[in-house]
């Protein structure tokens, strides 16, 4: 079946620290009924298409950053935009960015081990941490953080401040988003694709991460399958579906 998966299912009875992504919290917000089946079952929605020029957009992003990280000097962007900051060293900074690993806490109260992969991380005059997410986009349109989907880019940021605050870490509550945005008013492509880069910064506030972490163990512990959102089309059709499988 596809999206069928066995290992990290949530068992009510099970005494270990049970993992818990960013992501994860995420898609509790979208939709509980699609979370509960994926945690407690195993079944997960479609996987989407990956964002490959995206991913690339990201890591040469990265690279280009560790440059400055590696002399302790400011990115060009820092000073065009006035930010106060440098590249933060730490020696567990691959270790933050990766994947299935990520920024970690163990959160007592429910018993999940809460993981983030952080994009990058700097560092103002005031010894405070910042956490900075890199996006990439095409469009003709002025880039806010006004669009609904990217209360999702918002809710990311809140959780890696978070994370970092619990692991002891003095954070800002300003983060930025690094956003490149993909040319379309060249003439030709000629093999190659120019990006106009701009920072965009946010003022986060993680208070409500702790009551959803309470919500999320609430409805994992439980034997009943949560009411889908009113939002998530992954179960808008799977019932409507439903319906025309029960007519034939």
């Amino acid at each position: 079946m596809i999206g069928q998966r066995t290992r990290n299912l949530y068992s009510p009875n099970g005494l270990d620290p049970f993992k818990l992504s960013r992501s994860k919290i995420e898609l509790f917000t979208e939709c509980p009924r699609c979370f509960y089946f994926d945690r407690r079952f195993g079944v997960g929605r479609p996987p989407g298409f990956p964002f490959t020029l995206n991913s690339a957009v990201d890591t040469l992003l990265k690279k280009e950053f560790d440059i400055h990280r590696a002399r302790g000097l400011r990115h060009p962007l820092m000073e065009a935009y006035g930010v106060d900051a440098v590249p933060f060293q730490h020696e567990m900074m691959n270790e933050w960015r990766e994947n299935f690993k990520g920024i970690q806490y163990f959160h007592r109260p429910t018993n999940f081990v809460i993981t983030g992969a952080v994009d990058d991380i700097w560092i103002n005059s005031k010894k405070e941490l910042i956490v900075v997410d890199y996006k990439a986009t095409s469009t003709t349109s002025e880039i806010t953080l006004d669009a609904e989907y990217r209360g999702g880019y918002k809710r990311q940021m809140e959780i890696y401040q978070w994370l970092l605050r619990k692991n002891n870490f003095k954070v800002s509550d300003t983060g930025y988003f690094v956003y490149a945005n993909g040319d379309k008013d060249k003439e030709a492509f000629d093999a190659k694709l120019e990006f106009k880069v701009q920072i965009i910064p946010y003022i986060g506030n993680d208070k409500w991460i702790e009551p959803v972490l309470g919500e999320i163990q609430k409805c994992l512990k439980g034997d009943i399958i949560p009411d889908a959102s009113e939002k998530c089309e992954y179960c808008s059709y799977r019932n409507a579906a439903r319906l025309y499988e029960k007519n034939t």
